[in-house]
C-alpha cells in the first residue's frame, strides 16, 4: 500500500468513527438551531397577546406603578430587567425570585399588566437550552456539546480531503450503483458546505464552555484587540442582554451619599433608588433609543445597566452591531456614568459582535435565516447520506469499519492536523488526549496477554 492510499485510509477510519459516535448529538444541535433560526418568527404567533395585546383598562399609571402592581401579583417576585422594546412590541418585566426562578411579565402602553409567561418555557429558552446544553444542563453536558462542534470541524475537513483525494467531483463512465450513489452525494454536499458549516460552527463557539471563556480572557487580557480594558469579576447572573463583549465586566459603583459602600447581596433600599420614570428620562437625554434593556442594580454599590446587543436572543430587542453599547448610571442620582460602545472594542470583539448574529441568523435579516437554514439542512443529508454509504457497505453483525494502517511516515502529516486543530479548540485537543491514552492502554494490555499466552506455550 502506497503512503497516498495509507494518508487516505487513516482520514476515512478517523472520519468513520468520529462520525458514528457524534452523529446523534450534531442532528439534535442542527434541528434545535434551526428552530432557534426562527424564534422571532414563531414567538411573534405564539405570544401575539402578550407581544402586541392591550388590556381593557383604559387608565394609564407611571411605569414605577406598573412594577408595584408586578410585584404585588407575583408575590415573591421582584423586577430584575425592563426591556423596552421597538415597534408595537409591548414592554416586558424579568420577575426573579428567591431561588432563581424567573417570570417575563407583560405590560401594554398605559403600563397595564397583560399577563406573564414562564422563563423557561418560552420557545426562544427551549430552543436555547436544547441547543447549548441539550435541554440538561451542567458543565459536562456543555462540555460534551462543545466537543461535538469541535469534532464536526474535523469531520468537515478531513470529509474534504478525502472528497478532493478520492476524486469524487471527476465523472464516472457507466451507472452508479447505491453506494456510489450514496457516497458521492456524501462527498460533494458535504464539500460545498464545509466553508459554510465551519463559520458556523466558529462563530457559535463564544458561548461555548471551554473556548468561549478562553475567548473571553484572551479578549479581556488584551484590549488592543478585545474590549476596553476594565476590572473584571466572574459573572453573577445570568444577563442575556448585555453584548457578549461586555457581558463580564465589572459594573462602575454607584456613588450612595448614605451608604458605607459594603457589598451586600441583593439588598437594596428602593426608597433612596431614582425611580424607573426619570432613569427612563436620563436615558432618552443620553440619546440611547429604542430597544434597549435595563438592569437593576443587585446591591447597593452596583448601578444601573442600560445596554443595546446584537445578540441578545430577546423578540423585538436585537440591533445592529454598529449600534452596540452598554451604559451605566447611578442607581441614586440617575446621572450617566459611563459606557462601552461597539467602536471602543478590539478587532476580536467586532469580530464577535458580527459573528454571533449572523449564527444566529438576524445579521442581515431574512437572507442570513435563508443561508443558515440551507447549510443546516444541507448538512442533515450529508450525514443522512454517510449513514447510507456505511450501511450499503456493512456486513451483517459486524461494524464494518475502514481497514487500520500501520503506523508510518503517512502518520506525520495526519498528526500535525490534529495538533493544530488541538492548538485551535483546546477540548479537541484534551480529547485527543484521552485517546491517545486509551490506545496505549489497550497496546499495553494486548502485548501483556501476548506474553503471557508465549510464556505458557
Amino acid at each position: 500500500m502506497n503512503n497516498n492510499k495509507r494518508f487516505y485510509n487513516i482520514f476515512w477510519r478517523w472520519h468513520f468513527y468520529a462520525g458514528l459516535f457524534i452523529a446523534p448529538l450534531l442532528i439534535t444541535l442542527t434541528l434545535s438551531g434551526i428552530g432557534y433560526l426562527f424564534y422571532t418568527n414563531v414567538e411573534n404567533q405564539m405570544y401575539d397577546d402578550l407581544f402586541f395585546g392591550e388590556t381593557t383598562i383604559n387608565e394609564s399609571i407611571s411605569i414605577d406603578d406598573a412594577i408595584k402592581n408586578a410585584e404585588d401579583q407575583y408575590h415573591g417576585f421582584n423586577v430584575t430587567k425592563i426591556i423596552v422594546l421597538k415597534e408595537d412590541y409591548n414592554t416586558r418585566f424579568t420577575m426573579t425570585d428567591a431561588t432563581g426562578e424567573q417570570k417575563y411579565v407583560f405590560i401594554d402602553n398605559n403600563n397595564q399588566i397583560i399577563g406573564s409567561q414562564n422563563a423557561e418555557s418560552t420557545f426562544s429558552n427551549v430552543m436555547r437550552s436544547i441547543h447549548s446544553s441539550l435541554f440538561i444542563g451542567g458543565t459536562v453536558v456543555n462540555y460534551l456539546v462543545e466537543l461535538a462542534a469541535c469534532w464536526a470541524i474535523f469531520l468537515l475537513i478531513s470529509g474534504v480531503y478525502m472528497s478532493l483525494k478520492g476524486k469524487v467531483f471527476k465523472r464516472h463512465k457507466g451507472t452508479l450503483n447505491k453506494r456510489q450513489r450514496h457516497k458521492k452525494l456524501h462527498s460533494i454536499t458535504g464539500t460545498i458546505i464545509a466553508v459554510p458549516m465551519i463559520i458556523l460552527i466558529f462563530t457559535g463557539l463564544p458561548w461555548s464552555a471551554l473556548m468561549g471563556n478562553f475567548i473571553h480572557s484572551v479578549a479581556q487580557s488584551h484590549p488592543s484587540i478585545g474590549i476596553p480594558e476594565l476590572q473584571l469579576v466572574p459573572p453573577t447572573s445570568d444577563i442575556n442582554e448585555i453584548p457578549w463583549a461586555t457581558r463580564k465586566n465589572q459594573t462602575p459603583k454607584s456613588e450612595d451619599p448614605h451608604a458605607h459602600h459594603k457589598r451586600i447581596p441583593i439588598t437594596i433600599d428602593k426608597d433612596k433608588m431614582i425611580s424607573i420614570q426619570k432613569l427612563m428620562k436620563e436615558v432618552d437625554e443620553s440619546q440611547i433609543s429604542e430597544p434597549y434593556s435595563i438592569i437593576f442594580p443587585m446591591s447597593e454599590g452596583d448601578v444601573y445597566t442600560v445596554s443595546k446587543g446584537s445578540n441578545t436572543g430577546v423578540t423585538g430587542l436585537d440591533v445592529s452591531p454598529y449600534e452596540e453599547v452598554t451604559s451605566y448610571f447611578d442607581q441614586y442620582s440617575g446621572n450617566f456614568i459611563s459606557k462601552v460602545g461597539y467602536e471602543e472594542y478590539g478587532i476580536l470583539g467586532k469580530w464577535f459582535t458580527w459573528g454571533i448574529p449572523l449564527h444566529e441568523g438576524h445579521l442581515f435579516g431574512w437572507p442570513n435565516k435563508i443561508i443558515n437554514l440551507l447549510v443546516c439542512l444541507a448538512f442533515l443529508a450529508v450525514i443522512f447520506w454517510g449513514f447510507k454509504t456505511w450501511l450499503d457497505r456493512k456486513v451483517k453483525h459486524q461494524i464494518s469499519a475502514p481497514p487500520k494502517t500501520p503506523v508510518g511516515k503517512s502518520f506525520v502529516g495526519f498528526i500535525i492536523l490534529l495538533i493544530t486543530l488541538g492548538i485551535i479548540m483546546p477540548l479537541f485537543g484534551l480529547s485527543l488526549v484521552v485517546i491517545a491514552l486509551i490506545e496505549l492502554t489497550i497496546y499495553v494490555l494486548k502485548k501483556a496477554k501476548s506474553r503471557n499466552i508465549n510464556e505458557l506455550l
